[in-house]
């Protein structure tokens, strides 16, 4: 399981012209399911991005996590981060989870974060999806479990 995570000011998911989530300041993250994944790993993963100190306290050190904030997390899914570019022009895919097993994985990744007290908004899966965020910092960190 992978997910880029981005500290955000705003970040909003839109599908066919309807905004499906958004949120303010929080984390952005666009996570990837591939074959062999768990919800061992999903707990593991929401586990780490909920108390992951990415924020900046009164002295200007990142020493908060958005639990501490009392911010929310923008979760989408992105199968693309389970691409191999490393051989030719076209990314492979042949890590990926399938789509079924995808799917309930990410919704797992979703309620085991929202198990935690966070507020999550949610793309759609396997919808096409414009991204709009505003980074803060710009700080952005990959996880990968």
């Amino acid at each position: 399981m992978k997910a880029v995570i981005q500290r955000v000011k705003s970040a909003s998911v839109t599908v066919e012209d309807v905004v499906a989530g958004r949120i303010g300041q929080g984390i952005m993250v666009l996570l990837g399911v591939e074959k062999g994944d768990s919800e061992a790993r999903a707990d593991w993963l929401a586990e780490k991005i909920a108390g992951l100190r990415i924020f900046s306290d009164q002295q200007g050190k990142m020493n908060l996590s958005v639990r501490d904030i009392g911010g929310a997390l923008l979760v989408v899914s992105q199968f693309t981060l389970a691409g191999n570019c490393s051989k030719g022009k076209r990314p492979s895919f042949d890590s990926a989870a399938p789509p079924d097993e995808g799917q309930r994985l990410y919704e797992y990744f979703v309620g085991a974060a929202k198990r935690l007290g966070l507020p999550v908004e949610t793309g759609i899966f396997q919808a096409d999806m414009q991204v709009e965020l505003v980074n803060d910092g710009p700080v952005t960190f990959v996880l990968e479990r």
